[in-house]
């Protein structure tokens, strides 16, 4: 298998990022209108896009120190993208077998992210 240079990883890391929120968007749309599943959808929609919006700003870091700050951002909003995710699901505002496929992709989103920044740590 032929390795991905760092460039062509992080390409398909901010597709992957994207991607997820823009699933995230579809959801929220179709939540429940009550006001717990309100109050979780707007904080969800926050950390998921700006999970995605961090890993596209890292990418355009113009030092090794800039894209560790902007990764350390993308694992605190990713990880609280995953416990509001977690919160629908055992709040069962959404059946869980609907959530499995987000929880299963932030549970690697936050896996290879949290990898980048603990090799770049300093």
């Amino acid at each position: 298998m032929e390795r991905l240079s760092n460039q062509e990883f992080n390409e398909k890391l901010r597709e992957r990022t994207k991607q997820f929120a823009l699933k995230i968007i579809v959801l929220s749309d179709e939540l429940p209108i009550k006001e717990s599943a309100r109050i979780i959808n707007r904080q969800l929609l926050r950390s998921a896009t700006s999970m995605a919006a961090n890993f596209r700003a890292a990418c355009r870091g113009r030092s090794k120190q800039e894209f560790y700050s902007k990764i350390c951002i993308v694992v605190e909003e990713t990880d609280e993208t995953q416990f509001w995710l977690e919160m629908l699901q055992e709040s069962k505002i959404v059946d869980c077998l609907k959530l499995k496929s987000f929880l299963d992709e932030i549970s690697e989103i936050l896996a290879i992210t949290t990898s980048i920044k603990n090799k770049l740590r300093p």
